[in-house]
């Protein structure tokens, strides 16, 4: 016959907080526990919906040390279009409503040099010229769309990690920490 041994069931009992029941010390090693995975989720997608609506294409970003976005127009020679439609859909504050606006009066600028030639032998010459200035300067209006873009990325990410932004978001989701701010329960 075998004996039986039955194991003692143990119970812990371990005493939870809310975020604002911890001290300051605590409340901060909260906030860096919630920190190392805000971000784990597509938090971008709203400002490259907002560019795809106005025909920019954002492929990629960095916010480190070289802060920068990379982009493209929907279409080639788009620059033109892209523009109207940031006088349509962004605020008259917006940066980009700024940047499409200056845009507008080089490209309205350089349309007018176009107009004053007339007639002359060297029309191919200068609508070659024309057309080089063109592309440089909608590939001028695109860089800076998309620094506009990385600031508004920055800015967003900022946002997320500020402190009020993280007590706000561990008090809606309901956490509890032990005493030292280690995340329980």
């Amino acid at each position: 016959m075998q004996s039986q041994t039955k194991g003692t069931m143990k119970t812990i009992e371990l005493k939870v907080y809310e975020f604002d029941e911890l001290s300051d010390l605590a409340k901060d090693k909260a906030r860096n526990w919630y920190r190392e995975g805000a971000l784990d989720y597509e938090w971008w997608e709203s400002t490259y919906e907002d560019a795809a609506r106005i025909g920019l294409r954002i492929t990629s970003f960095d916010l480190d040390r070289n802060r920068h976005a990379c982009g493209e127009f929907n279409c080639i020679g788009q620059g033109e279009q892209c523009a109207s439609l940031i006088l349509t859909e962004h605020g008259k504050d917006c940066e980009t409503f700024k940047t499409a606006t200056a845009y507008l009066a080089d490209l309205a600028k350089l349309n007018a040099e176009i107009e004053a030639v007339d007639g002359d032998d060297e029309t191919n010459v200068e609508f070659e010229t024309w057309q080089d200035k063109r592309g440089e300067l909608e590939g001028e209006f695109l860089g800076s769309l998309l620094e506009d873009y990385s600031i508004m990325l920055q800015r967003e990410c900022e946002y997320i990690m500020a402190d009020e932004q993280v007590d706000e978001s561990i008090r809606a989701n309901g956490y509890t920490f032990d005493e030292a701010g280690n995340r329980e329960g």
